[in-house]
């Protein structure tokens, strides 16, 4: 596949993939929205469908959707290297783009909310404790669970042309939604389980920018543990994967 037509799928999934996922969130946090109040479940099952529905449609690259996957399959020599810039800033263009229509979506919740400083998380994740290094720990931890399951699980080691073909062929990608929301459920309690750096700092910037009334700050002091701790899962299941007799 060429580096354009990577570049748009992955785009078009990433969008997605934050519109959906950003947008339970809104949902579940604006007070004057149906799904206020909701619960963490609620977010949890709407981040693993936004996973759903964004990896379906950027099927034909792969649906990487991640830069933490897209560098676990380069270290374990499913993507080439010369595709990884390609990947990683179409998931990154996709995810703000993304993050502007959930916004879009919810202008006038937004207008109306009583607590517009704290609307940062519907867009981007924070520790309960801050505490950067255990945090770290955290997101290294649930990004190693993802990438591991993308790599290790029955079917996975048929990619060709740098296209995992991901396990549990049956299930298609509602397999990696299950697994997306198994790790929110399991392991998001403590940072909001980003696992994913374009996730987090598209989102991130695209709060920093847009119009929100009276909003927080972007918290740019913490957004290093949300990109770095999902790159380093990412590698070390890759480094497993390539010592196991797969």
């Amino acid at each position: 596949m060429s580096s354009g037509s990577i570049f748009v799928w992955e785009l078009l999934g990433t969008a997605i993939l934050i519109l959906l996922g950003a947008g339970v969130v809104a949902n579940v946090t604006l007070k004057d929205s149906l799904g206020n109040a909701g619960g963490w479940l609620l977010v949890n099952f709407g981040w693993g469908f936004a996973v759903f529905a964004g990896a379906s449609v950027a099927a034909p690259s792969g649906a990487h959707l991640n830069p933490a996957v897209t560098l676990g399959l380069a270290v374990a020599g499913k993507t080439p290297w010369s595709q990884v810039p390609v990947y990683i800033a179409a998931q990154l263009l996709g995810a703000f783009l993304g993050a502007v229509l959930a916004w879009l979506t919810y202008k006038l919740q937004f207008d109306a909310h009583d607590d517009p400083v704290n609307t940062r998380g519907i867009f981007c994740t924070a520790p309960t404790i801050p505490r950067a290094g255990w945090n770290f720990v955290t997101e290294v931890i649930g990004t190693f669970v993802l990438v591991a399951w993308v790599l290790l699980s029955p079917g996975a080691k048929g990619a060709t042309d740098g296209i995992p073909q991901l396990g549990n062929a049956a299930l298609g990608y509602a397999g990696v939604a299950f697994v997306v929301i198994g790790i929110g459920a399991s392991l998001g309690g403590p940072t909001g389980y980003a696992i994913n750096p374009a996730r987090d700092l598209a989102p991130r910037i695209a709060y920093a920018i847009l119009p929100i009334r009276d909003k927080g700050s972007a918290e740019w002091g913490y957004a290093w543990v949300p990109v770095l701790g999902p790159l380093v899962g990412g590698v070390l299941a890759a480094l497993l994967y390539l010592v196991l007799p797969v």
